[in-house]
């Protein structure tokens, strides 16, 4: 049995993202991802191999996805469905409260 909660432990602060994977098959790994404040350095895109379906869970954030104007602003409750190979990157996080999502990365 694996079992757990969300939203907790969360540390205070954080100087880098915490990226904690909560389930892992061959197929399938599903991650919590905590943030405070983060974002993607200048210039860096995320091209991952994987499908990926993210749920914000608490906090903000924006996502840039390449060739849009605009970042996608995700509130808690929110997800987006990231084919393989979609560079995207995120340009911010919440600076006053941790961001915490879950993330689902699938073949």
């Amino acid at each position: 049995m694996n079992q757990g909660n969300l939203f907790s432990p969360i540390p205070d602060s954080i100087q880098d993202e915490i990226y904690e994977t909560l389930l892992k098959t061959g197929q399938f790994r599903l991650e919590r991802i905590i943030s405070s404040g983060q974002k993607t350095p200048p210039g860096e895109w995320f091209d991952q191999e994987m499908n990926e379906w993210v749920l914000l869970l608490k906090g903000n954030a924006g996502l840039l996805f390449e060739g849009e104007q605009e970042s996608l602003v995700m509130h808690p409750g929110d997800y987006v469905h990231i084919p393989a190979h979609c560079r995207h990157r995120v340009e911010w996080t919440d600076a006053e409260q941790v961001t915490v999502w879950l993330a689902l990365h699938y073949k």
